[in-house]
């Protein structure tokens, strides 16, 4: 992105990447206010989000149209309007096993929670968090345009519910692609670039 010439604001969520590892569920609360907080004081900006950043972006987004030009939202789906039952994936997380019966998504989870600098507990209490779903009404007054970049492996999707909640979306479907592989995708950063251009 800076390549493009544009300045880029990184922001590590709580639990992830340099930012503080909690292990108690309840100070994943209020996700979004960290997103929030790291816009600038004024202006629009362009956005990039992925998965559980996606769908705070999406509400801090919902709540303050204003502060956005365009929104590139990856790995996100129907996801974002249910509330998934998080105990079998954050005992993956925890674990590194997975039971019989449980979904593909906490298959993935254990996976990606042994790559280097996670935290497993962290990242199982974040799963754990009390969540609210987002609500179609509430993305209805989002008219800034949205890409939606999603793989057709994602335990995500399907992208249909988002799309139709969003005024002004389009989607790329990433042929092959699963949830964790996305942000390495050339796929996903090509289409994000092109998108954010015009």
């Amino acid at each position: 992105m800076e390549d493009d010439g544009r300045k880029v604001i990184g922001v590590d969520l709580l639990g992830h990447g340099q930012a503080d590892k909690p292990h108690d569920p309840a100070a994943y609360v209020a996700l979004e206010g960290d997103v929030a907080r790291a816009l600038p004081p004024d202006g629009q900006v362009d956005a990039i989000g992925f998965s559980l950043g996606a769908q705070l972006l999406l509400r801090v987004a919902a709540n303050d149209p204003t502060r956005f030009r365009r929104l590139v939202v990856g790995g996100v789906g129907e996801s974002v309007f249910r509330v998934a039952n998080s105990e079998s994936a954050a005992r993956a997380v925890e674990t590194g096993e997975t039971a019989e019966g449980d979904p593909a998504a906490a298959q993935a989870f254990a996976r990606f929670a042994r790559a280097s600098g996670n935290d497993p507990a962290s990242l199982a209490a974040c799963l754990r968090r009390p969540a609210t779903p987002l609500r179609p009404e509430e993305l209805s007054r989002l008219e800034v345009p949205v890409l939606v970049v999603l793989g057709d492996r994602d335990f995500a999707g399907p992208a249909d519910p988002l799309l139709a909640a969003l005024p002004d979306a389009r989607l790329v479907t990433l042929h092959g692609g699963d949830h964790f592989g996305t942000p390495k995708d050339f796929r996903f950063i090509d289409a994000a670039l092109a998108f954010l251009r015009d």
